[in-house]
């Protein structure tokens, strides 16, 4: 297991009961959830801002969907586009 550290925070009286709450039905304890949730936020927010700056790399290279393309994509899904 890897080494951990302590980190404190302040929560809303009604999310630390909620954070109780599920410690207990799912027997793990708050230290673990919150580790869990906060490892999970990070890593969907990292990959947000992974994909934010790929796109826009891709769009100041001017790499965009020509109008056919688009109006493909659209037909595939029997959108009107116009």
């Amino acid at each position: 297991m890897p080494a951990s550290t302590t980190v404190t925070i302040r929560l809303e009286p009604t999310i630390k009961d909620r954070l109780d709450r599920l410690a207990t039905v799912t027997n793990r304890s708050k230290s673990f959830l919150a580790a869990d949730a906060i490892r999970e936020y990070i890593e969907l927010n990292e990959w947000q801002i992974r994909e934010t700056q790929a796109a826009i790399a891709e769009a100041n290279a001017g790499d965009f969907a020509s109008d056919a393309e688009v109006q493909s994509v659209f037909r595939k899904w029997d959108v009107d586009a116009a």
